[in-house]
């Protein structure tokens, strides 16, 4: 026992008993038999024949289910299990990086072709030259410069078309998603831009470039970022992103970034050492050709994010029909610092109440060529050998041009020639040990050749088939022959530049994987109602608008990759429209040809047709002189509209204009009919309604009765409606000649009636004409233009012929002895001796 002697202030003494060391140890005893005992989330029932049920809540024995869907699980995993998954994650992060070395290889030595780094060369001279063919570079920033104006314009990449039977509500809410998504992406999204102009840099240097799209936590938005080929990593047995069976991200991440993840929980609150971010071949390049070098203080950490199928234990796949684990791997997304080793979280990666549990993929894979697996291939794989040959040729030309402008060789001291271990510099002349004599004698230039114009033409073949190649030299608009056919210039451009076309449908392709993404994203965090203000107003979206209804794809032209074939292409269809304007809309050729151009305002240049409207008798008289055209519509005063023109029809202007007579004769006889089917309607109100329902009925389509009654009140009801034209078309006959018989008894009237008559129709006969000799002058163009085509082609291919004629006879004049070195006792036998 033992007395505690101090009191609490204003409290009276009391006396505590301290236990001994048994005691404590009989009440924890005690208490953890208790806790055994008291029935828990697992409940055990004896049964009386020796069998035993088993109650438990699943929610309290599986950790999936008392966890939200998005936790991190790593924070519920023992030490144990984790470090046995970072290794495993760890030994396949290396071996897939070990299986795409020869790649990197590859890449990294194509890299140098770009020529951003003069090499100061030693060999075979000092001051070599270390000059680098500008072929991979140019093919590199044309296709770059072509496809970033071409997939990104100013007004947003987005556009949308409507899935099914449209309507006013799915065509307002495919304008809605169409602006939304060009208001983040252009406004919102930042790094967008930026990111998408170097993605398109490395696309045809690499030949494969992703992008990440996901909703970024931190700055509340969607994000898409531009992910090199050589930060992502898959097996070696992977075709695609779908098929791999681990995608890993490797993420530079700075250590205070990192931290405020892991304050955010984000990540695990683990200690992970100093930063060990360790440089691959490919950043030691590209910090080499920027010019730059990594410092001692960067406090950067490598992470890599594992996307990879898992059976974790205590989160398996549970079969529905048995209860028990099925062993199917689910999809995760789990992230480890590179350095440490230290998982710092592992979440799922499928939806909410996907009963399949797809992967939900983050990556979308832009290839500039298909490759032989999972990687494309860039112009490094295709033109990095001709690229090699033409900088080794040049440098050769080059080098030839140094040693001959600053000659070298020896001059005469002695016999003993000094430092003659050493190659001799251009502009050096060494020491000589030789007896003395004439000044001149006592040099002797080393024989140096001037650049050769072989090696310079060979140069030129090689660069010309890169160019080729990578469809950098195709036809300029003020260089091609201003009258040529239209049909011959689309010709030649799309021979230049089929293998564009190309590419630009698989990034086409790729941009509408991404934008599909962006939706799944806005779908998934937006509000139910996003208000969001623009230039001049304020615009809505809804979350529920991202629905199967609409679909989202990329406003670029797959089938078009270049402002110059848009030009060609209009201006093709425009001159198609004025070939034949009746059966062409030559408002809209126009108008597309203002947009291939590129003309802003098109409205203030171009005037709109305005639409048939209905008008006053007055007026489609004064359109009748005009020769302006004009229609009869439904509701009108048909009679008097065509009393109107009777009375016109009388009047001197009038006869004596046979187009203005047809213009309104036309105009009556549509009023005839108009007043005809307005009757019909009438009569026939029940048998129409009738009529509308049958054909509306999909069912009644295949019953040959319902067809058969289709026909007969078709037939019943046109036949009235001819009766009634049949009855309208004789009043008016008999009005029209009340009105004309007095033109009718004048002979004279009636000679200049004639007169006109023919008049017009030597008008129409010469009009006819005119335009069949303008079609046969069009043709002799084209057909003249189409000769002088392959003329000039065929000149081409004979100047190519002698040029490679004229290349083989100077390596023949070379490599074969001249006349000087042929054996002497050889004579030559001539005719007639």
């Amino acid at each position: 026992m033992a007395d505690i002697d101090k009191a609490l202030p204003n409290e009276p003494r009391k006396t505590v008993n301290v236990p001994g060391e048994e005691e404590i140890q009989e009440t924890l005893v005690e208490e953890v038999e208790k806790q055994i005992e008291a029935p828990g989330p697992v409940e055990t029932v004896e049964n009386e024949d020796g069998s035993v049920d088993i109650n438990f809540d699943p929610n309290a024995a599986s950790p999936e289910g008392g966890q939200d869907h998005y936790a991190n699980l790593a924070e519920f995993l023992p030490d144990e299990v984790l470090g046995a998954m970072s290794s495993d994650l760890n030994q396949k992060y290396m071996d897939y990086t070990m299986s795409r070395k020869d790649w990197e290889k590859t890449y990294t030595q194509g890299l140098d072709l770009l020529g951003f780094k003069y090499d100061n060369r030693t060999e075979p001279f000092q001051g070599a030259s270390g000059a680098t063919h500008p072929v991979l570079a140019e093919a590199v920033t044309q296709f770059q410069a072509l496809a970033y104006k071409e997939l990104l314009p100013a007004d947003g990449p987005v556009r949308t078309q409507l899935l099914g039977v449209q309507s006013p509500d799915k065509v307002q809410q495919a304008q809605r998603v169409k602006d939304y998504m060009n208001y983040e992406i252009m406004e919102k999204m930042k790094e967008y831009e930026p990111e998408f102009d170097s993605m398109l840099f490395h696309l045809p240097l690499s030949g494969s470039t992703f992008k990440k799209v996901y909703f970024d936590e931190v700055e509340g938005r969607a994000v898409s970022k531009f992910v090199p080929a050589d930060d992502l990593i898959v097996p070696y047995t992977a075709t695609s992103l779908d098929d791999a069976e681990a995608i890993i991200h490797r993420v530079k991440i700075s250590e205070n970034e990192l931290r405020k993840q892991q304050v955010a929980g984000f990540y695990r609150d683990v200690d992970l050492g100093k930063p060990n971010d360790k440089e691959t071949d490919v950043e030691k390049k590209e910090r080499e050709l920027e010019g730059s070098s990594k410092t001692k203080d960067d406090d950067v950490y490598t992470l890599l994010e594992c996307h990879i199928n898992l059976d974790i234990e205590g989160f398996e796949d549970v079969n529905p029909e048995t209860g028990e684990p099925s062993g199917i791997k689910l999809p995760y997304i789990v992230t480890l610092e590179e350095g440490s080793r230290e998982i710092l979280s592992i979440k799922r990666n499928y939806e909410i109440g996907d009963p399949k549990k797809n992967k939900i993929q983050y990556f979308v894979h832009f290839k500039f060529l298909p490759g032989l697996g999972f990687y494309g291939f860039g112009l490094i794989h295709m033109i990095g050998g001709l690229s090699r040959t033409a900088t080794a040729a040049l440098r050769q030309l080059l080098d030839a041009g140094t040693l001959s402008n600053l000659p070298a060789g020896f001059k005469m001291r002695g016999i003993r020639i000094r430092d003659d271990a050493q190659s001799i510099q251009p502009g050096e002349f060494r020491d000589v040990d030789a007896p003395g004599g004439n000044l001149r004698d006592s040099f002797m230039m080393l024989p140096f050749k001037e650049p050769s114009q072989t090696l310079l033409s060979l140069m030129g073949v090689v660069v010309s088939a890169g160019q080729r190649f990578a469809s950098i030299a195709d036809l300029q608009v003020g260089e091609g022959n201003q009258q040529a056919a239209v049909g011959t210039t689309v010709a030649l451009l799309e021979r230049g530049s089929r293998t564009m076309s190309a590419i630009h449908k698989r990034i086409y392709s790729a941009l509408k994987n991404e934008f599909r993404m962006l939706a799944r994203v806005f779908k998934l965090y937006l509000p139910q109602e996003y208000p969001y203000d623009v230039v001049g107003g304020q615009r809505m979206i809804k979350q529920t608008d991202f629905d199967d209804r609409v679909d989202i794809l990329p406003v670029a032209d797959p089938n078009i990759f270049s402002q110059t074939q848009r030009i060609s292409l209009a201006q093709t269809e425009l001159q198609l429209a004025q070939s034949n304007p009746q059966m062409h809309n030559l408002y809209q050729a126009y108008r597309n040809m203002y947009e291939a151009l590129g003309v802003k305002n098109i409205d203030s240049v171009l005037m709109k047709p305005m639409p048939p409207a209905p008008k006053d008798p007055a007026l489609e008289h004064i359109d009748a002189l005009g020769g302006r055209p004009f229609q009869a519509f439904p509701g009108q005063d048909h009679r008097a509209h065509m009393t109107a023109h009777l009375n016109f029809m009388a009047t001197n202007m009038a006869r004596n204009n046979p187009m203005v007579m047809a213009s309104l004769e036309k105009n009556i006889f549509e009023h005839i009919s108009l007043m005809a089917q307005e009757q019909i309607e009438l009569e026939f109100r029940e048998e129409l309604m009738q009529l509308q329902q049958m054909q509306q009925n999909p069912m009644m389509a295949q019953n040959p009765q319902a067809q058969q009654q289709v026909m007969q009140l078709t037939q019943q009801i046109e036949a009235r409606k001819a009766v009634l034209i049949a009855e309208m078309m004789g009043e008016f006959m008999e009005e029209e000649k009340k009105i004309t018989s007095q033109f009718d008894n004048d002979p004279i009237a009636k000679l200049r009636s004639r007169e006109l008559d023919l008049r017009a129709q030597e008008n129409q006969r010469k009009e006819r004409e005119g335009k069949e000799r303008m079609d046969l002058d069009k043709m002799r163009a084209m057909m003249a233009q189409e000769n002088q085509d392959e003329k000039l082609e065929q000149n081409e291919e004979l100047a190519k012929l002698r040029a490679n004629t004229s290349i083989e006879k100077t390596i023949l004049g070379k490599t074969l002895p001249s006349s000087d070195q042929m054996v002497p006792d050889i004579s030559i036998i001539r005719k007639g001796n």
